[in-house]
């Protein structure tokens, strides 16, 4: 079990997401970061899919209650269990009493925004309609379908130890998958269905400008500022299903992604689509940062899943690979 010590906001239980239910008005939901929550979980032994924590404003602290596995991934936020730094996207065990500490994330464009506390069994809280990721629009799923607040405990799935051994750790996708345009964060998307409805200087504007994620940016979606975009002509649209990773662009010509927790459906004219292996990208770019779209095929598109997938796998052999280890001391 571990105890909520920081006074927090906007942190939650996510699983890699809800799956299913668009056609019911329910959105995925899930990480942010989802190669981040299932590294830490492999690092454990646990399924790729159990949930986490997952922390998006810092610094953070749990106090361990019992003895457990955990990792730490995503975000280079200077974690320490009590004085003892950890290294990032690590792996350890905690004792009972002991209190995890994440600090400030650190500068750079690989380094992240949110961190995810990954657990033995992982968080052991009810599962909605398929998965255990809070949903904060419908307030249900997580734990008690909210944002974690001071004082909250979680179990984890697993008593004691994680069945995997710990202090072993992950290079981050970042490094091993770099993608970075003049020092920025790169993100490819393929242009959408009303791409050529929008002028030849806003076309090209979208894929040379840089983009900054304004502070009005959350698990909905990433607000953008930069150069105006606009229609040939107006255009009238129903309303819609969308999913994340959509820019769709409103009334006022500035772009707006949606994220994890993005509605169902809507109406603006879409311009692009961040293609579903980059979606971890923008999801740890910090507000206030800049990004750069790239243009990408379908045929790329499906060669970057590959690359991730490529990457996990060799998590899980590096995961495997240690247990084997342990199995023979």
């Amino acid at each position: 079990m571990i105890e909520i010590l920081s006074d927090t906001a906007l942190t939650t239980v996510q699983d890699l997401g809800r799956f299913g239910f668009l056609n019911w008005g329910v959105g995925a939901s899930g990480a942010m970061d989802p190669l981040a929550l299932a590294g830490g979980n492999l690092l454990l032994g646990n399924d790729e899919n159990a949930a986490a924590v997952e922390v998006q404003v810092f610094p953070f602290a749990v106090r361990f209650h019992v003895p457990c596995g955990f990792a730490v991934t995503g975000a280079d936020c200077a974690a320490r269990l009590d004085d003892q730094p950890l290294l990032p996207w690590w792996s350890g065990e905690a004792a009972a009493g002991q209190v995890l500490h994440l600090g400030l994330p650190a500068n750079g464009s690989w380094r992240g925004s949110r961190a995810y506390l990954c657990l033995a069994g992982g968080v052991d809280v009810p599962c909605v309609l398929g998965s255990r990721s809070t949903q904060l629009r419908g307030a249900f799923g997580g734990h008690e379908g909210r944002a974690l607040r001071q004082g909250d405990r979680l179990r984890a799935g697993l008593p004691g130890a994680g069945v995997r051994p710990t202090g072993f750790g992950l290079v981050p996708p970042a490094l091993a998958m770099p993608l970075v345009s003049e020092g920025m964060v790169a993100i490819r998307v393929l242009p959408a269905a009303e791409y050529d409805r929008f002028t030849p200087a806003s076309r090209d504007v979208f894929w040379s400008a840089a983009w900054k994620i304004t502070p009005q940016s959350d698990r909905y979606g990433y607000r953008l500022a930069g150069p105006r975009l606009d229609l040939v002509a107006p255009i009238e649209l129903r309303s819609h299903g969308i999913v994340p990773g959509v820019i769709q662009v409103p009334h006022g010509g500035q772009p707006i992604v949606q994220m994890r927790d993005a509605q169902p459906s809507g109406g603006y004219p879409k311009i692009a689509t961040v293609i579903e292996a980059d979606l971890w990208r923008l999801g740890q770019a910090p507000i206030g940062s800049r990004v750069r779209f790239l243009e990408s095929t379908w045929e790329e598109a499906l060669a970057a899943l590959d690359e991730t997938a490529r990457w996990l796998a060799k998590v899980h052999e590096l995961a495997t690979l240690q247990g084997g280890r342990a199995g023979r001391a």
